[in-house]
């Protein structure tokens, strides 16, 4: 497993730009695919977006386009870039990890998660 931060949540008006960084601890980052969710109150964490050991990158279909996962190594962070927010992104964000296979869009898939980070759009 690994520790999850993230920050750069806040409160934001539509189509304003916010990004979101995830920093991990631990060793063997570069190996990790990491990923982004989101829940909405009551509901199940869904997928936004990840990005595996070797940099590719995959998306849900409603934030292609408009995000953008990167990470950097060095850093052992990850980011998601968000533009063109609606106020349907509204959401608490978390990142996750998972050292083997591949980037999976079910939770479940995942063993190490960050605390959270709060993004509000307002319309």
């Amino acid at each position: 497993q690994v520790q999850l931060v993230e920050s750069g949540g806040g409160l934001v008006q539509a189509g304003d730009s916010l990004t979101l960084s995830c920093a991990a601890s631990g060793r063997f980052f570069s190996a990790f695919n990491m990923a982004w969710f989101r829940q909405y109150p009551g509901k199940e964490r869904e997928f936004v977006a990840g990005i595996s050991g070797a940099y590719n990158t995959y998306y849900a279909d409603s934030v292609k386009g408009r995000f953008t996962v990167s990470r950097d190594t060095a850093k052992k962070t990850m980011y998601l870039q968000m533009n063109s927010l609606l106020p349907e992104d509204t959401a608490v964000y978390y990142c996750a990890a998972r050292r083997s296979g591949v980037v999976y869009t079910a939770p479940s898939e995942y063993d190490s998660w960050g605390q959270g980070t709060q993004v509000t759009v307002s319309s």
